[in-house]
């Protein structure tokens, strides 16, 4: 029986792993703060330890007797104003884990990076693998910056024999629960026929189930300091939007908001915010939308049997859970997230 600990045990991804992870057999450490929100481990029993990926000597303690971190934790923000935020949590908190690891010998640690580390594309006939040249810096957004800093990191401390670790680099994931996330808030309104736009650019899409079982394949047969793309199809935006609606039974968006528009609202936007004003949408965000993350799976597929389902089929389990939790209703999304 191993011994695993997960940092963002808390989220969406990290409460799917825990559980496959409990099933499995394995000892569980879901490492939580005691200000986190534990509803997404609702039913779970585990030896929970306390910590913040920010705080060293909290990770110390809680990664005391442990053979292998999954260290999921990390924030997602489009915002200037949470720059500052990510580089403390995405870099220096995994600078942080890295410490911890090696000050406590632990064996293993998987490292949950993203596709944004890897960049994305301006036109959809350029699909990116595990060695395409990041071609995003000139953009300087926060999310991606930050996530490829810690990816560095990680690589850094394998190639030094600090630690054995692999990275995994997710693209978009659905499946149930994952509705609840705040990112999700315009399929939500797609689903309820609410949201008449779409934008240009694409998406990789892939199922909850299938990212939990490359997670878990690649601690298992993953080769040390080698990063993994587990992706699954290739859709562009306007698709995306249109199998949300269909699973759904309303009628998709069918006007393409354009991409010049799009980015003159980020950058008022960004006015806005540096005045204190709230807004929905950023130069940072403009830009995610608008790219084509598309990706390339072979590698993942090849050493960790990685085996993704088609999109319709991740897509139709996140619409349905809206469904029976009563998010189609035709009613104020603000709770949501």
């Amino acid at each position: 029986m191993a011994r695993v600990l997960v940092t963002g045990a808390n989220g969406f991804l990290g409460s799917w792993v825990v559980r496959r992870l409990i099933q499995e057999g394995n000892h569980v450490f879901p490492l939580i703060r005691k200000s986190s929100n534990l509803s997404e481990l609702d039913g779970i029993v585990a030896d929970y330890r306390y910590g913040d990926v920010t705080d060293l000597h909290s990770l110390l303690d809680a990664f005391h007797g442990i053979d292998t971190v999954f260290h999921l934790a990390g924030l997602i923000a489009y915002k200037k104003s949470e720059r500052t935020r990510m580089e403390n949590i995405n870099v220096g908190g995994t600078a942080n884990v890295l410490e911890a690891c090696r000050a406590n010998s632990v064996r293993k640690l998987v490292y949950l990076s993203s596709v944004v580390a890897v960049g994305a594309s301006f036109t959809p006939d350029h699909i990116l693998n595990e060695d395409s040249e990041y071609n995003l810096s000139d953009l300087n957004m926060g999310y991606f910056e930050t996530k490829r800093k810690a990816e560095h990191l990680v690589k850094e401390a394998c190639d030094k024999n600090r630690v054995d670790a692999v990275m995994l680099n997710p693209s978009t994931i659905y499946g149930p629960g994952d509705a609840k996330k705040g990112s999700r808030k315009t399929q939500v309104k797609v689903a309820r026929g609410e949201f008449p736009f779409y934008t240009s650019g694409g998406v990789n899409v892939v199922s909850v189930h299938d990212a939990v079982d490359g997670i878990l394949s690649a601690w298992k047969k993953g080769r040390t300091g080698e990063r993994y793309i587990l992706a699954g199809e290739n859709i562009l935006i306007k698709d995306l939007f249109a199998i949300i609606a269909r699973c759904a039974g309303e009628r998709p968006p069918t006007l393409e908001l354009p991409t010049s528009a799009l980015h003159a609202m980020g950058i008022f936007g960004d006015i806005l915010a540096t005045v204190g004003l709230p807004s929905s949408i950023s130069r940072e965000n403009a830009w995610s939308s608008t790219l084509y993350h598309w990706f390339d799976s072979s590698k993942a597929q090849s050493e960790l049997d990685f085996k993704p389902r088609p999109a319709e089929m991740a897509i139709a389990e996140s619409v349905e859970w809206m469904r029976t939790h009563g998010l189609l209703n035709k009613k104020d999304t603000s709770s949501i997230g």
